[in-house]
């Protein structure tokens, strides 16, 4: 009983491990906060928590995958002002809408709440001063812009 109980929890703490983000943290990078073109608004998509760490939905920003919401992780986008809608889906969507102006720049956190079989990944936008916090405990993890 002993040995399948040390099994289930070492397979449980490597998929808890595989399913956080990776890549190089927040803090390391040079990453221009407002985006090169004067035209355009930068997204930045964050998730801070562990709970729920092997939910990684797709993030859809106007109905186009630009990243997934993964634990620890961040990534961001360049786009053109305007409305904007952000989805993810696990067992139910969930959405967030706001308004992208001219050069300014949106911060988007993933939240996890529990559902009837698996969690619900939700986004919230969020002030810049918090999310700047937040952000330094995160890790890159893509989305459509490389460094």
């Amino acid at each position: 009983m002993k040995k399948v109980t040390f099994v289930i929890i070492m397979f449980l703490s490597a998929c808890f491990l595989v399913s956080c983000a990776t890549g190089p943290k927040f803090t390391t990078l040079q990453i221009d906060m407002v985006s090169k073109n004067p035209e355009m608004g930068k997204i930045f998509f964050y998730r801070t928590t562990t709970l729920g760490a092997a939910l990684r939905p797709d993030v859809l920003l106007n109905n186009e995958k630009v990243g997934e919401a993964i634990a620890r992780g961040f990534f961001y986008v360049d786009r053109a002002p305007g409305e904007c809608e952000v989805v993810t889906s696990t067992e139910v969507t969930r959405k967030v809408s706001f308004v992208l102006e001219k050069g300014q720049t949106r911060y988007i956190r993933f939240n996890v709440s529990m559902g009837f079989f698996v969690g619900h990944v939700y986004g919230e936008l969020v002030d810049e001063s918090v999310a700047l916090e937040e952000l330094k405990g995160c890790s890159y993890t893509g989305g459509d812009k490389t460094l």
